[in-house]
């Protein structure tokens, strides 16, 4: 049972807590990281949902220590915040999902078989069309790639995969990193662009990178929208089914899922008709939902280059009260984002206890709804409060572990960028190594905050989390992502452990706070390297 007795009194008892301190001046502090840590997962603010009463609470928290530290509000009308609407979408209960073919008829259960919502905004969809298999859904030219082969798919329901063919290649949709091509996201842009009527994703735990539990709560709850302008196309269903769900959906078209994700990996592979009729009905609650950036500044020093901005950036929501596992409905998010906003707040005091500022001025932004597709950053990306060719650099924090001490940082995309020697140069002076993405088939890069502002020209990339520990064996890292992946990301498991070590978060704000004070006192703007897809 979740009390509903939290007070702003509450939080202002909270934050007289803590007082002492970030009376502390010097540099960023694990045990200063530790307890921001502790009280935004904490049962108290709920998981931090967006348009829920936690994330309310949570961004009041992040803005009243954002004043403590002495960083000046930068938001609307002189507040921390940074007014976000968005459109809250609740597919319901009553879900529908059938496959037709001849007498046959194969009916899929919510949650446990098929989730996603219907992207039309309203209180009632239903769909339905005839189903196409498209393999993994790509038409990309530069790697003379093309799944539709010339079909028109207009009114169909397509079915396919997420990620992308599989290749070790470096000149082949980059070898193991994902590409954008791969990410669910660009699935569903490409079926709308396509005037597909739905778009259905057979989940595979190699394909998706997780495990249903994760789609499940990822995509069984509210959907965050963009309010859709009069006349503006929408998917009636963006949406996933089980790896046992599509065999059976397959099976009707004498299909297997192993034998059409092989046929998917080849550029020879053509669209299947499947001569199977896909019905849907998704009822809805549909509600407006007035969220919030948080937004400071600390001023630099220099009278012509304060007007441009280093950019600190974390997502402070998380899935908030939902579906119970285990009887637990908070999905508290210590590591998922907790532990990114935790840095972000020290780089904020840290930053702002300097008696000589750096040139440039720092803004630290806490975003919204990154869970829902990173609408907070693209929202700040679209309506900027400091102009986007003033802003130097977006250095993102989400999803730090605290195992030990790191000996290693991974800052994914850096190499895209002139700062790239600048970060090898304070990765030296903090006697830590660079070391690549450990799972580039994941698409990190495309997957946080920092995405949202590279789509507009600002070199951005996550200061992401250690990958090397002092003292832990050298298979540990992987054992333990291993575990936190399948078991607690985006579960209500991932939750405040006191015997968690800080230090390899000290480490990444040190890193963040070292290297955008570089950047913050060179004479020009960093840029992505040219030829860059993102090059401003």
């Amino acid at each position: 049972m979740i009390s509903r007795q939290i007070t702003m009194k509450s939080i202002g008892m909270v934050v007289i807590a803590v007082l002492p301190l970030l009376a502390q001046s010097g540099q960023p502090s694990a045990e200063r990281i530790r307890e921001h840590v502790r009280f935004l997962s904490s049962d108290l603010l709920e998981g931090r949902g967006v348009g829920q009463r936690g994330g309310d609470l949570a961004s009041e928290y992040i803005a009243n220590q954002f004043a403590l530290a002495g960083a000046q509000p930068a938001g609307d009308n002189g507040t921390y915040f940074q007014k976000v609407p968005l459109i809250g979408v609740e597919p319901g209960l009553g879900a529908e999902l059938s496959a037709t073919a001849g007498n046959r008829t194969e009916s899929f259960a919510w949650l446990t078989e098929f989730v996603g919502p219907s992207l039309q905004q309203i209180p009632d969809t239903q769909f339905e069309g005839d189903a196409v298999f498209v393999g993994h859904g790509i038409a990309a030219k530069e790697w003379n790639w093309d799944d539709f082969k010339g079909l028109d798919v207009r009114g169909k329901v397509l079915v396919l995969f997420t990620n992308e063919p599989a290749s070790t290649d470096p000149k082949f949709f980059d070898g193991r990193a994902l590409t954008y091509y791969g990410r669910w996201t660009y699935k569903y842009e490409e079926a709308l662009r396509r005037g597909a009527v739905a778009a259905i994703l057979i989940h595979t735990t190699p394909t998706a990178g997780y495990g249903w539990d994760v789609v499940r709560s990822s995509w069984g709850g509210e959907d965050l929208e963009v309010q859709l302008a009069p006349g503006e196309p929408a998917l009636a269903f963006a949406g996933w089914v089980s790896r046992e769900a599509g065999d059976r959906l397959l099976a009707l078209a004498g299909k297997k899922v192993d034998d059409l994700l092989a046929a998917s990996e080849s550029r020879d592979f053509r669209p299947i008709p499947l001569g199977i009729r896909i019905r849907g009905r998704i009822p809805s609650k549909v509600r407006g939902i007035e969220t919030r950036n948080v937004a400071a500044v600390v001023p630099g020093s220099d009278p012509k280059l304060k007007d441009e901005v280093v950019l600190y950036s974390a997502h402070w929501d998380h899935y908030g009260v939902g579906d119970p596992v285990d009887g637990d409905a908070i999905y508290n998010g210590a590591i998922d984002n907790a532990t990114g906003c935790a840095v972000l707040l020290e780089l904020a005091r840290a930053w702002a206890a300097r008696p000589q500022k750096p040139r440039r001025s720092a803004l630290f932004l806490a975003v919204t709804g990154e869970e829902g597709g990173t609408r907070g950053s693209q929202f700040y990306a679209a309506h900027p409060l400091f102009p986007l060719a003033k802003t130097a650099i977006d250095l993102n924090y989400d999803a730090l572990f605290p195992w030990g001490r790191a000996q290693d940082v991974v800052i994914n995309g850096a190499e895209r960028t002139t700062v790239a020697p600048l970060a090898q140069a304070v990765a030296r002076r903090l006697h830590l190594t660079i070391s690549p993405d450990s799972e580039p088939e994941q698409g990190h890069y495309f997957r946080s905050d920092h995405f949202s502002f590279a789509q507009v020209g600002i070199p951005a990339f996550s200061i992401d989390h250690a990958t090397q520990f002092a003292g832990k064996p050298a298979d540990f890292y992987q054992k333990a992502w291993e575990e936190f992946n399948q078991k607690h990301y985006h579960q209500p498991s991932d939750e405040f452990h006191s015997d968690w070590d800080f230090t390899a978060l000290q480490q990444a704000a040190e890193f963040g706070l070292l290297l955008g004070t570089d950047i913050a006192n060179q004479d020009q703007l960093p840029d992505w390297k040219p030829g860059d897809e993102f090059h401003r």
